[in-house]
């Protein structure tokens, strides 16, 4: 059913939805990279929630291209939500779902850092379908489809496993993300062979658990816009992912966290034991 329905809305137009994302990117973001005035910065909720004119502009291409090119479908976008809480709900409704981060790592973008990518995944009833990741200062394009592999630049990548013995190095949520509880999760990875890091980009933290140059993720928020995309491009590079009661992640939410996504089954299934998983 998942195949006929592939068929039937995206068809052959991943390369459209591929082209709508880079006219995005190009129109309204890489034209304001390291050029931002300081009143196109926002706080919305602290000193590390940032929003900009760029993000603000590109959600707004993106909304419109993506449902052009999809008639019926609705956009969950991190900024629509910021402004209408509501607009989450579509991630249950039946209509298809595109969900876009316009700029995944607001922080980076406002540093100057190329590391911020534009995230977009297409879902429906709950299950992301297809996926892109595009990193548009770094020159990278990552696509997934729901059965049918993860590219990087028109290459298939595969995840692999961690060697015997490697240190596993593992991107974690920032601490203001993270409840007491979260905190004292997140301590169980301070251990012999594991090397925590605070996380960048949570897209090119995926993406690079997917390209296996990173062991795995361990995330205590679940917004839809900044995980389905990597979710999938994960899975389909041969990833795992569970959360911290071993249940697959849900993007409409209410998931147990933290959960982790990783390389492979086994590395999963070690970050969340020591997350505290039972």
């Amino acid at each position: 059913m998942i195949e006929d329905f592939l068929e039937q809305v995206l068809g052959g137009r991943t390369a459209e939805v591929e082209e709508a994302v880079r006219k995005a990117a190009a129109a309204e973001i890489m034209p304001r990279f390291r050029q931002l005035a300081a009143d196109d910065i926002i706080e919305k909720n602290g000193p590390h929630d940032l929003v900009t004119v760029a993000d603000r502009a590109a959600e707004a291409h993106l909304t419109a291209s993506l449902t052009a090119l999809l008639p019926g479908s609705v956009v969950v976008g991190e900024e629509a939500v910021h402004a209408d809480p509501t607009v989450y709900e579509a991630l249950r409704d039946d209509a298809p779902v595109w969900i876009v981060d316009p700029v995944d790592g607001t922080r980076q973008f406002v540093r100057g850092d190329p590391a911020f990518c534009t995230l977009v995944a297409l879902a429906r009833h709950g299950e992301v379908l297809a996926s892109w990741t595009f990193a548009p200062a770094l020159e990278e394009f990552a696509v997934a489809v729901r059965g049918r592999g993860a590219t990087l630049d028109g290459r298939e990548i595969r995840s692999g496993s961690p060697a015997p013995g490697e240190v596993l190095e593992v991107a974690t949520s920032h601490p203001d993300y993270t409840t007491p509880d979260q905190k004292r999760a997140l301590l169980g990875l301070r251990t012999e062979g594991i090397r925590p890091r605070p996380c960048g980009s949570a897209g090119l933290e995926y993406l690079a658990v997917a390209r296996g140059e990173l062991a795995g993720t361990a995330f205590s928020w679940e917004y839809a816009w900044d995980h389905a995309a990597g979710l999938l491009l994960v899975a389909e590079a041969g990833g795992a992912t569970t959360t911290v009661a071993g249940e697959p992640f849900r993007i409409a939410g209410g998931n147990a966290l933290p959960f982790t996504t990783a390389r492979d089954a086994a590395t999963a299934e070690r970050i969340r034991t020591l997350l505290g998983g039972e």
